[in-house]
């Protein structure tokens, strides 16, 4: 492993531990083999617990660092996931046609990035899941496209998550009466102030 890939995951695993808590409660809650991960930077976190990742980012220095393959599988393997992981990395922009077939993959990852989900929830098979956090307003976006249906929300308490199926009607209320509309949430570049704050929301792919 280089210094310089060692150094892009300290600046990643911050708060040590905390990526591999939310990716394995996730995996818990959904059954998932292959996982697309756009707008990922340096976060393989993904694959100490699923099976196969694929990552996307425009970021040089995802680059590098995904093109380090022993020190990604070094990392992979030091947090439990296979010695031999299935990471596989395109450097590219989310929002261009990627190549991938439609719907290919069991969980798109949303999270810090944009709104992934308009551009890339055609690889994402019907009856799969979107794992997006509120930030830049993709999961309200997820929340009005007709394309899902909430399945759950991750909740975070001293630092772990767990996933939440029951009374989710609670979820995606605005604190104000307003109309949640595309236009809006692509002119305001972020998300809707909700009655309750999850970190992250559980979709399911239903058309």
């Amino acid at each position: 492993m280089t210094k310089k890939t060692l150094d892009l995951w300290a600046t990643q695993d911050v708060h040590e531990g905390d990526r591999l808590r939310l990716f394995s409660a996730v995996a818990q809650a959904v059954k998932a083999t292959t996982v697309l991960y756009p707008g990922c930077y340096v976060d393989v976190a993904p694959s100490f617990v699923f099976e196969s990742v694929t990552y996307v980012d425009v970021d040089k220095r995802a680059a590098g660092f995904f093109g380090d393959a022993d020190g990604v599988a070094e990392i992979v393997a030091a947090h439990g996931g296979l010695r031999d992981p299935d990471v596989s990395f395109v450097h590219a922009d989310y929002t261009d046609d990627l190549g991938f077939p439609a719907e290919a993959f069991d969980l798109l990852v949303s999270l810090y990035a944009g709104f992934v989900s308009e551009h890339c929830t055609q690889y994402l098979r019907i009856g799969a899941t979107l794992l997006v956090n509120p930030s830049h307003g993709d999961a309200a976006l997820a929340s009005i496209d007709p394309r899902y249906e909430l399945a759950g929300v991750v909740i975070t308490a001293d630092g772990d998550y767990r996933v939440v199926t029951s009374e989710l009607c609670e979820y995606l209320v605005p604190k104000k009466p307003q109309s949640v509309t595309a236009d809006r949430l692509h002119a305001s570049g972020r998300g809707i102030d909700y009655t309750r704050s999850p970190f992250a929301y559980l979709f399911t792919r239903v058309a």
